[in-house]
């Protein structure tokens, strides 16, 4: 089971504060737990939104919007991929993330479980992705 935990931005962050170096040996402290456990996939914090860009669509109509994203309530500043055996597991894991806010004040991740192949319907399409090593 794969489950993304999903870093929310914080008022530091969405203005490109970067964290402290006693934040970063917090956050390099855990994933080299994750690491060691055999559970970390991948992990990588994002940059400020005004570096980014949305895509909107409506039907066949594709409009580029640049950031930054302004009017956004929820923006994502990092994420960390991992591979457990059961919920409960990543519950455990996630229970000990490092407070992300990088004043240590206000922060939040939010956690979801990642789609497999193996939860679709059998297809062609489907196969197609598994070829893909997807």
């Amino acid at each position: 089971m794969r489950f993304m935990v999903i870093v929310k931005a914080t008022h530091d962050s969405k203005a490109g504060v970067m964290p402290e170096e006693s934040r970063m040996a917090t956050m390099a402290s855990y994933h080299e737990e994750l690491l060691k456990a055999g559970v970390l996939l991948d992990a990588s914090g994002l940059q400020a939104s005004n570096k980014g860009w949305r895509i909107h669509f409506d039907g066949k109509q594709r409009r580029l919007v640049d950031g930054p994203f302004t009017e956004t309530k929820e923006l994502i500043s990092g994420y960390t991929i991992i591979q457990v055996r059961s919920r409960e597991e990543a519950l455990e894991w996630t229970r000990r993330f490092p407070n992300p806010a990088v004043d240590e004040g206000v922060g939040e991740i939010e956690v979801r479980q990642m789609f497999e192949l193996e939860d679709f319907e059998p297809g062609e399409a489907v196969e197609r992705f598994r070829e893909m090593g997807v």
